[in-house]
């Protein structure tokens, strides 16, 4: 992927603390938390080594159900997911930027703002 397809953002704390930064924010927004999914942690029971990886899987149903409903296929991509990962020591969130998905599922303005919602709320976990 391009440089303009991804947004990555640094955290001033760990995975775990970024991932629980998430959550609370998540929680105060009224956006459902889907599923954390720990890859560095499975990697680790299949005895394999792999940076602190995590992915954070959320949404809104009012938000997305509009999105699925003019493009069905963009279910692929919802709900939307932010990797919260360690970069040699330096803790970054990871996403498809929301111009890309946008542009990916042909969507009209306001349904594209309805994915732009991750800006604001990854800036809310970061900023603590």
């Amino acid at each position: 992927m391009s440089d303009d397809q991804l947004v990555t953002k640094v955290s001033p704390v760990s995975v775990a603390d970024t991932v629980a930064r998430f959550s609370d924010v998540l929680a105060a927004k009224g956006v459902k938390l889907f599923a954390v999914i720990d890859h560095s942690g499975e990697a680790e029971r299949a005895g394999l080594e792999l940076r602190d990886t995590k992915v954070v899987i959320f949404g809104a149903p009012k938000a997305g159900t509009p999105v699925m409903q003019a493009v069905p296929v963009a279910a692929l991509d919802l709900p939307l997911k932010v990797l919260v990962w360690d970069d040699e020591g330096q803790t970054k969130l990871t996403y498809t930027a929301p111009a890309a998905l946008a542009a990916r599922y042909g969507l009209s303005d306001d349904l594209s703002d309805r994915l732009a919602a991750i800006d604001p709320l990854t800036n809310a976990v970061i900023a603590g």
